[in-house]
Order: C-alpha cells, then sequence, then structure tokens
C-alpha cells in the first residue's frame, strides 16, 4: 500500500508553456478569445496532496504564493497539470501588476501575502489522471478544464473562454475594464509546449517588453548612491545591444530592493556589445546582465531605442537569455 501511495503522489513531469506571438487581433471564424492576465505564467503539477508551481523559467514558485498550495484540495488529490496565470488582486479585485512585484520581495512576500492575495487563473489543462491532452484541440482541452468545476471564490479560478468571439470586439471590452489585452486562440490547436506558436496570438492595449539590466546611472540629486535610471538591452546576433534607458515609474518601496540587487551584480566592464551613445556611459555604474525587467513604452525610434519607456518592474519569471531584439 505504501508504493502505491507514494506512486499516485509522484507528481507529473514539468512542461513549459506554450507562448502566443503578440499581434494585432486576427480576423475570421475558428478562434476562441481570453483576456490577457496582467501577471506571472507558470503551469501548475499536482498529484495527490502535493503542488509544483513552475514559471517560465523553471523555478517553483509557491514559496512565494503559498496561498495557491490549495490546488491539490481543489483537485480532489487527481493528478493534473494547469497552465495559467498567476495575478495579485487589488480592491477591486483586478490584478494589479504593482501588488505583484511586492510579493516577490525576498523579504516581503509572505507579510504581503493579506493586503495582496494571490490568484491562479487557470486557463488551459494539459494532463489528467495520468492522460496527455496536449493533442486534443484547445476547445476540448477547454472543455475539461472547465468539467472540473473548481470553485471560483478560492484562490485557484477558471476565467472565461470566448469561443467564435471577435478579438477585436472584446479587445474593446478589455479596455473598458482596465485589463490588458486579449489572447486569441486557433479553437482547434493543440498545445506545444515550449514554443511559441502563431496558434496563438496576444494583442495588449499598452505595449510592453521585457529588457536586460546591463548597467545603472545615478541620482544626480539629494541621493546619488541611489538608482537615477537603468541602462537597457536585448540580445542580438553578436550580444547584448543598448536599447535605451529608463527614470520613471520606480517605486519608493521597491527602489531599495533594486538598489541592493544591482550592488550584489556589479561588474567593472561594460556588459554591452558597442560604446552606449551621448555619453551615458561616463559614470555608468555595470552589472551582470543577468536580471530581466519590463517596461511599457511608446514606440522604437528608428535608432532601435525605445521611445519615452516607463519602468514596470523586475520580472523573476524570465530568462535573460530570452529577450531578443524585435
Amino acid at each position: 500500500m505504501a508504493r502505491a501511495a507514494k506512486a499516485v503522489d509522484r507528481l507529473p513531469d514539468p512542461v513549459p508553456p506554450m507562448l502566443a506571438v503578440p499581434g494585432e487581433p486576427p480576423a475570421g471564424r475558428g478562434w476562441s478569445v481570453e483576456f490577457a492576465w496582467d501577471g506571472y505564467r507558470a503551469v501548475a503539477h499536482c498529484a495527490g496532496a502535493r503542488v509544483r508551481v513552475l514559471g517560465r523559467n523553471g523555478l517553483d514558485l509557491l514559496g512565494r504564493f503559498p496561498e495557491l498550495g490549495v490546488l491539490p484540495e481543489l483537485l480532489c488529490g487527481r493528478t493534473a497539470v494547469l497552465d495559467g496565470e498567476i495575478v495579485a488582486l487589488g480592491p477591486d479585485r483586478r490584478p494589479d501588476f504593482r501588488l505583484l512585484q511586492q510579493r516577490t520581495r525576498s523579504e516581503a512576500g509572505i507579510r504581503a501575502l493579506r493586503p495582496a492575495p494571490a490568484a491562479f487563473y487557470a486557463f488551459d489543462l494539459l494532463r489528467l489522471d495520468g492522460r496527455s491532452l496536449l493533442e486534443l484541440p484547445y476547445t476540448t482541452r477547454r472543455a475539461v478544464l472547465t468539467g472540473l468545476e473548481l470553485p471560483g471564490e478560492h484562490a485557484v479560478q477558471v476565467p472565461p473562454s470566448f469561443p467564435d468571439a471577435d478579438p477585436a470586439t472584446l479587445l474593446r471590452v478589455a479596455g473598458q475594464h482596465g485589463l490588458a489585452g486579449v489572447v486569441a486562440k486557433l479553437s482547434s490547436s493543440r498545445y506545444e509546449p515550449g514554443r511559441r506558436s502563431a496558434a496563438w496570438v496576444q494583442t495588449t492595449l499598452r505595449r510592453t517588453r521585457d529588457v536586460v539590466v546591463g548597467g545603472w546611472r545615478p541620482d544626480r540629486g539629494a541621493h546619488p548612491d541611489t538608482v537615477g535610471s537603468l541602462l537597457l538591452g536585448a540580445h542580438g546576433d553578436t550580444g547584448l545591444v543598448y536599447v535605451g534607458q529608463v527614470g520613471t515609474g520606480f517605486a519608493d518601496r521597491l527602489l531599495g530592493d533594486l538598489d541592493r540587487c544591482l550592488a550584489r551584480l556589479e561588474r567593472r566592464t561594460s556588459p554591452f556589445t558597442e560604446p552606449l551613445p551621448d555619453g551615458l556611459g561616463h559614470g555608468a555604474r555595470w552589472v551582470r546582465p543577468v536580471l530581466v525587467g519590463e517596461v511599457e513604452f511608446d514606440r522604437w525610434s528608428a535608432e532601435g531605442r525605445l521611445r519615452r519607456p516607463w519602468w514596470r518592474g523586475l520580472r523573476a519569471d524570465r530568462d535573460p537569455g530570452e529577450v531578443r531584439l524585435p
């Protein structure tokens, strides 16, 4: 009996998430549409009383979001792999990325649980009771997920999917409700682990992108030892290419954490392949290019620079090697 119980509780093998391509809302029929959630992508692997919640970079996020440990109970101990998004909910119960940033701070994640509860929004089911669902059409997988009847009042929810909906119409609805955008998925699409597939198209209302932090420039005011701006890059064929600097969007309560992260990563030479323009390298402090952040911006300049970037925060769930030039 002990061996049987151990076999039942063996967690399924990790499944890397399928990713959407960015683009305009697709036209034509055959698409199912979901709202895009402003959070951390994660795949939950459950068996018996055990659960492992892996981010895109393969790290287990359960320690930062312990309330997601309720998943095995909601699944009644069944073996399952669910794809979804971890979101932090504001007072209005809408996802708030800033609150999610508080939850990932090394010393304050658990302390912030009460004012910033997290939820796992499950939008796909990849395995169930030992059976792979990867080859089934998206609409079939969603129907099986819905059939699990996960209670919506808990820290795990199944957000709506709209089959045969017009993605452009749903994008306008997302804007009216302050959501991030929409993801259109071919209703017939199979699940492609670890691949960015044109079968899924994400359209965001705010233009955002991941960047690699390669250095920083000190504040020119009363605090010269704190960050004034971050020097940003993305990987090209020859290495890390400078794409701009950002000096707005830093929350005071997170700035100290950022300072400490950068201090631990300091190096003597620039990680960028070319000297920075306009003398920006003079007086800069360089760091190992392992931190990934997210910025909002207006557009790309003709020189390949981010126009009017605004810092959204660090992305602990991202791999710096995946941050590529557009």
